[in-house]
């Protein structure tokens, strides 16, 4: 009895562990954008530059906020970055998040706008591979000039 126990169990259990551990035959794609806060506005506006060569990194954590899963990504020219990510992380935390610029007037990573929580699993209803995350941003040193006007202009639009 207890050898048909165990014997049903790893029938039951292997496949389970093996195919948990198994990189996905299609991985996600996790893609977002970076861009230079030019009017330190703390949200993109018509004078925002996207930033190509920043670096990104996803990271995926347990309930303790234990570290499980690290992907690093580089945009590119129009500041996009597409990361590969080869497994289902259904009960983890992901965020992706700035790493570095690599303007040097435009370094400092906007706070609330610095990480962005992404969705990996497909047991959520999204029938998708494809995973978009929130822009995030860097804030120029320096206020560029015309965005007194562009910022009133943005709050007379709301009146």
């Amino acid at each position: 009895m207890a050898k048909s126990g165990l014997i049903l169990a790893l029938c039951v259990l292997l496949p389970a562990l093996i195919s948990a551990s198994r990189p996905m035959s299609r991985p996600y794609v996790l893609q977002g954008r970076v861009y230079c806060d030019t009017c330190r506005a703390g949200f993109e506006t018509s004078a925002t530059t996207y930033i190509p060569g920043a670096k990104v990194r996803v990271e995926c954590k347990d309930r303790t906020q234990k570290l499980l899963y690290t992907a690093d990504g580089i945009t590119d020219a129009t500041g996009t970055y597409y990361i590969n990510v080869n497994e289902d992380h259904g009960d983890e935390t992901c965020d992706v998040a700035l790493v570095s610029s690599p303007l040097g007037d435009c370094k400092t990573a906007d706070p609330g706008r610095d990480r962005a929580r992404v969705v990996l699993t497909s047991y959520n209803g999204i029938v998708s591979d494809s995973r978009f995350a929130n822009a995030m941003g860097f804030m120029k040193d320096e206020v560029m000039s015309g965005c007194t006007m562009l910022l009133q202009s943005l709050m007379e639009e709301e009146d």
